[in-house]
């Protein structure tokens, strides 16, 4: 392995990983449980077993707006409840921030319990933090009544964990007024995103063709999560149901062909993500819907045609990487669905499984950016699953019209002859261009 594949294999890692719930909320989860860990750890004595379920905590949250944005509606696993507060309260009694966005994983029927009284007796603040950070979570935590745990130590039992820039990136973290722990996220994120824009689409699909299939077939675990949680979309009455109802219907409306096939799976996979499933999601980008988008169609093509396993880890880590690549220009929240990004990965996998190269690659890159740019984020919530299988139905769209030679021309819109050029321009757009539609929605939805 050169050291260059070794650096595309490490922003994968970085990038693709699982994710137990909506990111948003869990980044939530995952300040206060560490918070909570750094109260546990500065105890004078031992805390016995099990304290966090019988605490009395106060939870002060501030968020940035987008992550309030794409908090407010969200189903919670396994509560069914949406939003942050009940995120942040389960974090509190039984969050492990050892495991990053799995970081709900321990929970129970207790621990639900909990967290709701928690929630019900007002124990839990959200407010707008004053930051121009897109991304940002500072949690402190108050142990009310605590003197028995520091009865030996003339401290106030309140800590903090502050997130930046990454759903999973605790940058500080404080007991008692005193910092811990404080790193430099913007230069941690200068270093990453230098990595990350140096990617060109040539040289990704270079990797996905000659990365020695043993470096890279961990890609494939996309599919056993991803596709385990498509059918548990499948098997219950999540959300609005977009998935089975494309699904019950593909005979006699959507008609039997892979389009719907992919549609289906997709957005079912969706469904059961945002209506609080317990199944974790391959996450892309900090999204688990645009891991779902960017996988699953995908996916469903090698499940529809046989694919072998070697040519569909290949195709994945296109589909992935292409999505990593335009997420960069962005940013990890924007005014942008990102399901846009996300199938115009999938859009790539899909004409690379059809034999097309570099050529179709970028016509459907461009066709892509020329469809459904305009489609815009308004918080996460079940009706996503609508979005994620409009997204689909385009990412097949422009997969067939690039390999028929069709590709939309530099004439159009934000289109350039430079497939790079026109992926940073989808990022101008995306980032500084909507940032004023960002906050009209956020606007329009704290006032309903």
């Amino acid at each position: 392995m050169t050291e260059r594949e070794r650096q595309i294999i490490d922003i994968i890692h970085r990038e693709v990983k699982p994710a137990l719930g909506c990111t948003e909320p869990i980044a939530v989860a995952l300040a206060v449980a560490k918070a909570v860990e750094i109260i546990t750890e500065n105890c004078p004595c031992a805390c016995p077993e099990g304290w966090r379920m019988g605490a009395d905590f106060r939870l002060d949250v501030a968020v940035s707006a987008n992550i309030l944005k794409n908090g407010m509606g969200v189903g919670i696993p396994g509560t069914g409840m949406v939003g942050l507060a009940v995120a942040a309260a389960l974090g509190a009694v039984c969050g492990d921030s050892s495991r990053g966005l799995e970081v709900l994983a321990a929970l129970d029927a207790a621990a639900v319990a909990r967290a709701k009284e928690l929630v019900d007796r007002g124990r839990v603040h959200i407010s707008v933090a004053p930051t121009e950070r897109l991304l940002y979570v500072k949690a402190t935590v108050s142990v009310c009544g605590a003197d028995h745990l520091f009865a030996s130590a003339e401290v106030d039992p309140h800590a903090y964990a502050v997130i930046e820039d990454d759903h999973d990136r605790i940058v500080e973290t404080s007991f008692a007024d005193r910092i811990l722990m404080s790193s430099e996220a913007a230069a941690a994120i200068a270093d990453h995103t230098a990595a990350d824009d140096a990617l060109s689409v040539r040289e990704i699909l270079s990797f996905a063709e000659t990365a020695a299939f043993e470096d890279i077939s961990f890609i494939l675990d996309d599919r056993r999560l991803n596709l385990a949680l498509a059918r548990e979309g499948l098997r219950g009455d999540y959300g609005l149901r977009v998935g089975k109802a494309i699904r019950e219907n593909q005979a006699e409306v959507f008609g039997d062909d892979f389009m719907s096939f992919a549609m289906g799976l997709t957005a079912a996979a969706s469904d059961a993500r945002m209506a609080g499933s317990t199944l974790p999601a391959m996450s892309n980008s900090g999204s688990g819907n645009q891991g779902i988008t960017v996988s699953m169609p995908v996916i469903a093509y090698a499940m529809k045609y046989g694919v072998p396993d070697e040519q569909l880890a290949r195709a994945l880590i296109l589909s992935n990487l292409v999505a990593i690549h335009i997420k960069s220009f962005l940013g990890k929240l924007s005014a942008l669905c990102g399901c846009v990004v996300a199938s115009t990965g999938s859009a790539c996998g899909i004409v690379w499984l059809q034999g097309g190269g570099y050529e179709q690659i970028c016509s459907a890159i461009k066709n892509m950016t020329g469809n459904i740019t305009g489609m815009v984020c308004d918080g996460a919530k079940v009706g996503c699953a609508m979005k994620v299988a409009s997204g689909v139905s385009c990412a097949v769209q422009s997969a067939v019209l690039a390999m028929r030679g069709t590709c939309i021309p530099s004439t159009d819109g934000i289109i350039d002859d430079d497939v790079e050029k026109t992926i940073r321009n989808l990022g101008a757009l995306g980032s500084a261009g909507m940032k004023a539609a960002d906050k009209m929605i956020l606007d329009i939805m704290l006032c309903k």
